[in-house]
């Protein structure tokens, strides 16, 4: 064991972060299941293609508005109690899912109970993070960021649990997880002993003042909104436009979202060295071409392929946009960091509601995914412009830090051009 692993293990608290990941895991397990639980739920109550769209997409409005509530939990009772909170509360649709579901009207309304299991990013990442010193957090949010993965367990587990018990023992397998997550949180978690940042009205007023800190919450809304609004999304979208069978779907689905999962790590090594805000932008075109790709309807492989390539590029780019914002924001990290995060949940609303309304009209996912395309293509644009004004006015080693350009600067202009040439 080299001397780097043997510094972490000693200094914070393992255990406590141990629980950070389980809480996150399952937790993003059950904020999700709706999503490949679609398809069996459809057959059941005869949903509409806006009505998939929209029921997939709740959960992720949910939790947009339980993680400040649950923040503010955290910050008054601590991590642990807010976190055996949260995993109570997350027990509680899965319970109705299980057990009282006669209308598709109650499906919502599970949806967005569900809300609680997102919001487990406020209390989970704090958690674990506060025992580490700061040689040590990019480490400590990757483990527990890792969480993400818990996704995999919903759209690999989900379906085969509906095809062959039936869609409510599906929620009821789920409980099992989440309350055996609860007790090892209960054994494992301890609050660190620092006090918890403030998060006052008058502190979130500040950080929405700041037109950077919305812009940053603006393109999170892109990466994660689009990873977690297509990883609930997929298993429709793989049944739907392609015919396959509902567990095959699921199959479908956990491969492309590996690909966000793991590699969102890697983006935040990547913008370690290249800088954030490089790296988004790359991320933010290649993912512009997948969709737009996608959006052609082309051979189920070929979209699996490029699906995987783009869910790979969104989670890229999450890691990018964190790399970002500690160092635009090193004096209200924890509130910045909130209100971006809120941003991904709504961003994850935004695209299922969008592709199953169009579906609804159309009869296709084609013209959905292009209107993603051109809204990703348009974030880059305006991600370009903002280099110019980010590289003036950022204190340099800041701009420095985040691989900040002005894309203009590096091209001759027209005119200069024109006298080269007459020279």
């Amino acid at each position: 064991m080299n001397g780097g692993t043997r510094g972490f293990l000693r200094a914070g608290h393992l255990p406590t972060l141990v629980a950070a990941l389980a809480y996150f895991d399952v937790s993003f397990m059950a904020w999700v299941l709706l999503g490949p639980l679609a398809p069996f739920l459809t057959d059941r109550f005869g949903l509409t293609p806006a009505e998939q769209g929209l029921l997939t997409a709740v959960p992720l409005l949910g939790g947009s508005i339980g993680r400040p509530l649950l923040g503010a939990l955290g910050d008054r009772l601590g991590g642990r109690r807010a976190g055996l909170a949260g995993l109570a509360l997350t027990l509680v649709p899965l319970v109705i899912g299980w057990q009282f579901v006669t209308a598709a009207w109650q499906l919502y309304a599970i949806g967005l109970l569900l809300g609680i299991a997102g919001a487990s990013f406020a209390v989970a990442l704090p958690l674990a993070s506060r025992w580490y010193p700061h040689e040590y957090q990019g480490l400590v949010m990757g483990i527990a960021g890792a969480g993400n993965s818990g996704t995999l367990l919903a759209t690999l587990a989900g379906p085969r649990l509906a095809e062959r018990y039936g869609w409510a023992n599906a929620f009821g397998a789920a409980i099992i997880p989440v309350a055996l997550v609860a007790v090892l949180f209960a054994i494992l978690a301890k609050d660190a002993p620092v006090p918890a940042p403030s998060r006052s009205a008058r502190g979130y007023r500040t950080v929405l003042a700041e037109r950077d800190a919305l812009w940053l919450a603006a393109f999170y809304g892109v990466t994660f909104g689009g990873f977690v609004g297509l990883a609930s999304f997929l298993t429709v979208y793989f049944h739907e436009q392609y015919g396959l069978p509902r567990v095959a779907a699921g199959d479908f689905a956990t491969v492309v979202v590996v690909a966000g999962s793991l590699l969102r790590p890697l983006g935040g090594w990547l913008s370690d060295r290249i800088g954030g805000y490089r790296l988004l932008a790359g991320a933010l075109a290649g993912v512009a071409l997948c969709l737009a790709a996608v959006a052609t309807t082309p051979h189920v492989g070929v979209a699996l392929a490029l699906l995987f390539a783009g869910m790979g590029l969104l989670g890229m780019g999450n890691g990018a946009v964190f790399q970002v914002v500690p160092i635009r924001f090193p004096q209200h990290v924890g509130l910045v960091t909130g209100v971006v995060g809120a941003a991904g949940g709504l961003g994850g609303f935004f695209l299922p509601t969008m592709l199953g309304a169009i579906k609804g009209l159309t009869g296709s996912y084609g013209a959905g995914l292009t209107m993603a395309a051109v809204i990703v293509a348009a974030g880059l644009g305006i991600l370009l412009e903002l280099g110019r004004r980010w590289q003036r006015d950022w204190p340099s080693s800041s701009a420095r830090l985040s691989g900040v350009f002005a894309y203009r600067r590096a091209l001759p202009r027209p005119a200069a051009i024109v006298r080269s040439l007459g020279d």
